[in-house]
């Protein structure tokens, strides 16, 4: 059982990483220089790699587990922001990703 718990922790990861290459895809000059640009395609291959290991943890998870805890990604786009892409983080911020987790801990336990 801990695998497939661990199969959704990367499942988040891959989504987070996913939007980072597609943040980066975004700084493209035009449509043709974004279509051009790499970091969409490994955007959207990681976005493809999530939604099949979403699929895998479905098949042996309850959904009413599975949807709420997906909101782990919401932590590693935090993280990613911070060190990658130098946002800034604000308390205001980490107050509303743990507010989200425990709601997330709280409706896959009951």
């Amino acid at each position: 059982m801990l695998i497939y718990y661990i199969v959704l922790v990367i499942m988040t990861l891959s989504g987070a990483v996913a939007s980072l290459f597609l943040k980066k895809a975004s700084a493209s000059e035009s449509i043709i220089a974004t279509i051009k640009n790499i970091n969409l395609y490994i955007g959207g291959a990681l976005y493809l790699v999530s939604a099949l290991l979403n699929i895998y943890v479905l098949r042996y998870l309850d959904y009413s587990v599975v949807l709420p805890l997906t909101s782990v990604t919401y932590i590693w786009t935090m993280v990613i922001s911070y060190f990658i892409l130098k946002e800034k983080i604000s308390k205001k911020k980490i107050g509303g990703v743990i507010l989200i987790l425990v709601g997330a801990v709280l409706v896959s336990v009951s």
